[in-house]
């Protein structure tokens, strides 16, 4: 089974910028800004006289001293900027783009891994069908056949309870990959990752650094079926889903991973450590020979309950789109 070696802080000092330079805070940025409404936590009043400077400084990779306080300073003078540019974010642009992030959610993308057909659900009581244990050999099958093999899985009892397999959706070559914990009941009805209010959520956040589902972006789950009652899945349905996970990574080959929420961040770093010290470093997930760099920050239904943490989220988001720009 592939090895993972979590190693905090592994690249040292300034990671390299995209080749402008800088990060420019655009309409979209702005407008995710605008919502985290942390120029009224942050900041004193400022008038609207001259506008201020659009470049974010460069984003570290360590989390101590100067280089933490670097990626704060790069969120505060994103906000700056939204308060007293000359170029002002319209009310309805956030709304626009939500509305096309649930579109997106709804309705799959180009190049989507298409969900397959429903089968028959528990919240009425029925079972489905038994369904086969899953194939011991993953390294040969293509992304289309492993998508097959989670939909035919039953090797726990998840796959014996769910409605839909969630298997990922998104481009197949991706750029980043984002990994988050386990399919949630909309998920399981619809057979696609981050439905909903968090789906939506986690749209606006990838937009607002330039990628996304439908564009360079592929998402997933550590686990594939839904836990009843979204309950933390047991260690033999972690077992019997990380085979699917790592050889989705194999195939995908992001150049950067972002994970979302406790239980994904502990079970791919193996660590008991809480995602407040598990984020704003970077680590190194090592799949078939490959090192791949994974930042981890909150998942999207957290931040809908504590949106005071969105500054943060924003934080890990520039340092990864950071760390991703250095490797290309």
């Amino acid at each position: 089974m592939t090895g993972l070696d979590h190693t905090p802080g592994a690249t040292a000092g300034q990671v390299p910028m995209p080749p402008s330079g800088r990060f420019v805070v655009g309409g979209l940025q702005q407008a995710w800004l605008r919502e985290l409404g942390v120029g009224r936590i942050w900041l004193p009043s400022v008038p609207r006289t001259a506008p201020a400077a659009r470049a974010l400084p460069a984003v570290s990779t360590t989390t101590d001293g100067q280089d933490a306080r670097s990626v704060r300073e790069a969120a505060v003078a994103a906000v700056q900027t939204m308060q007293s540019g000359s170029t002002a974010v319209e009310p309805h642009a956030a709304s626009a783009e939500r509305s096309r992030a649930q579109a997106i959610a709804q309705a799959g993308v180009k190049r989507a891994v298409p969900p397959r057909a429903a089968q028959p659900g528990t919240d009425s009581g029925e079972k489905a069908s038994v369904r086969q244990a899953p194939r011991t050999d993953l390294s040969t099958l293509s992304l289309t056949d492993l998508r097959q093999a989670v939909a035919d899985c039953g090797a726990c009892e998840l796959g014996q309870r769910r409605r839909h397999a969630v298997f990922g959706m998104g481009v197949e070559q991706a750029t980043w990959m984002v990994i988050g914990e386990a399919p949630g009941e909309q998920e399981d009805r619809q057979g696609l990752p981050f439905v909903g209010r968090s789906g939506q959520l986690l749209d606006a956040m990838l937009a607002s650094v330039g990628h996304g589902r439908d564009k360079d972006v592929f998402i997933a789950n550590v686990i594939k079926c839904r836990p009843p009652g979204n309950r933390n899945p047991r260690p033999d349905e972690i077992d019997a889903c990380s085979g699917y996970l790592f050889r989705q990574i194999e195939l995908i080959r992001p150049t950067a991973i972002l994970i979302l929420g406790r239980f994904a961040a502990q079970t791919l770093l193996r660590s008991q450590e809480p995602v407040s010290r598990l984020r704003g470093k970077v680590h190194q997930i090592d799949v078939a020979g490959t090192r791949i760099p994974a930042v981890v920050s909150y998942h999207p239904a957290y931040l809908l309950r504590s949106p005071q943490e969105k500054l943060r989220s924003w934080e890990d988001l520039q340092r990864l789109a950071a760390i991703s720009a250095s490797r290309t």
